[in-house]
């Protein structure tokens, strides 16, 4: 349910002349953010543990949150 709403949320706050533009590069940051999370929550699950891994990835989406909240102001 998330990705349609994002999908969305990009379309409705962009001009229609930029919104290709704009939702390729959202796919490209969605997709790389995929392969290096993987990789990342891998490498940290090994050396550290996987509760330290969790809680990597909740900090983290914390932190992005935090971030759209500030950067999407309408």
């Amino acid at each position: 349910m998330v990705y349609p709403t994002l999908l969305a949320g990009i379309a409705e706050n962009t001009h229609p002349a930029d919104r290709p533009q704009s939702l390729d590069i959202f796919r490209f940051w969605r997709d790389l953010g995929y392969a290096i999370g993987a990789l990342i929550t891998g490498l940290l699950a090994d050396r550290l543990g996987f509760s330290t891994a969790i809680a990597a990835i909740g900090i983290l989406t914390v932190i992005s949150g935090v971030i759209i909240q500030i950067r999407m102001k309408s």
